[in-house]
């Protein structure tokens, strides 16, 4: 066979929908997010004749993950793309309307004309580490409400003593599911390798760096340090109008939106405690920028201090983090 069928999907919860070419001629269809919506999809595909696609989305948090390993099983190429890019590529080609199907359209125009990275299957050791990690933090979700619930006005004793078990409970649950996490991580070697490495940068503790391992999944593959800043959204987005028109830079948002609030504080911290970060902040406060911007910037230097010391799968070390700021 030939050059493989570029497929775009937009997917989303309960659907997605897809777009390709066959001869010349466009055809689109929508599948519910499910075994048998995949199913169903590899139906139309071989009703289509087209025996080899390669099949790009967005990385929507875990709504797609599913539908990608269903296709890489079958032998099918798959790309997995930071939305930011999708973007771009929609305001590179004028597409101003937003629809699924039309969403379904740039991403596979986009898939044939800048043939993204291949996307591979999360390990297993990792994909259980990021579930344990978010029941975790689900689980402090609800502590913090319990808890303010108990700060929220007059309770009855009833329902009082219904949130003091239920925050016994959580606690119980979060202490257990942090044991689980540990033992995950000593199980290990290569993920606990990664964890000392990360620890090792002055302001991210253990549960940051356990949380960075979970959610980035593969620090190592990335191309480089700012495609790994851009997969949690803090890579500057700069807005521009024709040729001459600059609108004022903002971070893209796009992207692990629950890891970059997991490293606002971590940022804090190494503002006061990592050398080369204070050194780093007084360069942008020179030059007036506001503590907002400050923070952002740091959390986006951190992720490059990351991805240094787990691609050259070296501690952090002043002298080279300096060298390379």
């Amino acid at each position: 066979m030939g050059k493989e069928t570029a497929l775009g999907i937009d997917i989303a919860k309960e659907k997605f929908d897809v777009r390709l070419e066959v001869n010349g001629k466009a055809k689109k269809q929508q599948f519910a997010n499910s075994p048998d919506g995949y199913k169903k999809l590899v139906a139309w595909l071989n009703l289509l004749k087209v025996e080899r696609v390669h099949a790009c989305m967005e990385a929507t948090g875990t709504y797609g993950e599913a539908l990608a390993e269903y296709l890489y099983v079958l032998g099918h190429l798959v790309s997995v793309v930071n939305p930011a890019r999708i973007k771009g590529h929609a305001q590179s080609q004028m597409k101003r309307h937003k629809t699924d199907e039309l969403d379904a359209e740039v991403i596979r125009h986009f898939c044939e004309t800048q043939t993204p990275e291949l996307w591979h299957p999360v390990k297993p050791e990792i994909k259980e580490l990021r579930s344990l990690v978010r029941r975790r933090d689900d689980l402090v979700t609800m502590r913090t409400q319990e808890s303010n619930r108990l700060q929220s006005g007059e309770l009855t004793d009833g329902v009082r003593k219904s949130i003091d078990s239920m925050l016994e409970h959580l606690e119980q649950q979060i202490t257990e599911l942090e044991d689980q996490i540990q033992q995950h991580i000593e199980q290990h070697p290569d993920l606990k390798h990664q964890v000392e490495l990360i620890t090792s940068i002055p302001g991210l503790g253990q549960r940051t760096a356990i949380k960075l391992v979970a959610e980035l999944m593969d620090i190592a593959g990335y191309t480089d340090a700012r495609s790994l800043a851009a997969s949690v959204g803090v890579t500057p987005s700069q807005h521009r109008s024709g040729t001459s028109v600059n609108g004022a830079s903002h971070i893209s948002k796009v992207g692990n939106g629950a890891l970059r609030g997991a490293l606002w504080w971590p940022a804090v911290s190494a503002m006061q405690h990592n050398p080369v970060i204070r050194n780093f902040v007084k360069t942008l406060q020179k030059a007036k920028k506001h503590n907002f911007a400050i923070i952002i910037a740091v959390i986006r230097k951190l992720l490059h201090l990351v991805y240094g010391v787990i691609k050259n799968d070296t501690p952090f070390d002043t002298n080279w983090a300096t060298s390379k700021a």
